[in-house]
């Protein structure tokens, strides 16, 4: 018994030791920073999501170079209003607030992704610039090219201080990030296959702020 044992424990071993092999060379690949963006050409919307520095500070200053007709902060806690954001984000133009509108019903990046898609699809929109840290960025565009397929959709990566992007191993908490946001990110790619799709309309119409 021992041999036909033997030998089936072998495959199951380098088939083990190649999955490994795959999972560590695609976190190195997820922990490398992108470029950060080009593209001079403006989009409708500028979509801000929340939960990270640096994000709406550059989705407002997209907003500034003209990047954008309307920016969208999508994620946004019912507690905050328009004001709080832009007292925020310090400087912001006089000006801006009649160009932004706030989702309060995304807990996630798979709602912020729904969200978005109907106020982009209520205003009539077609391209967006997504504005979100780097890290997040591989996990927002599957979820927002999921929601938008007809969209065009310009990243906008933001690169925190605090999340080292050189010798990222060696600072715990930024491997500890970034290893966490790659699980989530593999969760995401395989999700529509086992799980069955939502019916279109299930989550509600998020609330919009304007001033």
């Amino acid at each position: 018994m021992a041999g036909p044992r033997r030998g089936l424990l072998r495959p199951a071993a380098i088939a083990g030791a190649a999955l490994c092999a795959l999972g560590l060379a695609g976190l190195v690949w997820f922990a490398t920073p992108p470029p950060a963006e080009n593209s001079t050409a403006p989009t409708d919307a500028i979509v801000v999501l929340t939960g990270g520095s640096l994000r709406l500070e550059s989705g407002i200053e997209l907003m500034r170079e003209g990047k954008g007709r309307e920016l969208f902060v999508s994620g946004v806690n019912r507690r905050v209003d328009l004001d709080d954001l832009l007292r925020v984000a310090g400087d912001a133009p006089h000006w801006l607030a009649r160009c932004v509108a706030i989702g309060y019903q995304a807990e996630n990046t798979e709602g912020n992704a729904q969200e978005t898609a109907r106020w982009m699809q209520r205003h009539g929109y077609r391209s967006l610039r997504l504005v979100t840290a780097w890290y997040h960025m591989p996990r927002s565009l599957l979820e927002f090219e999921r929601a938008m397929p007809e969209i065009e959709i310009v990243p906008h990566p933001v690169f925190p201080e605090l999340v080292k992007e050189e010798r990222w191993w060696a600072w715990r908490g930024t491997a500890s990030l970034l290893i966490g946001e790659y699980g989530k990110y593999l969760a995401t790619l395989i999700r529509p296959v086992v799980e069955p799709p939502q019916p279109e309309g299930s989550m509600p119409i998020e609330t919009e702020a304007r001033r």
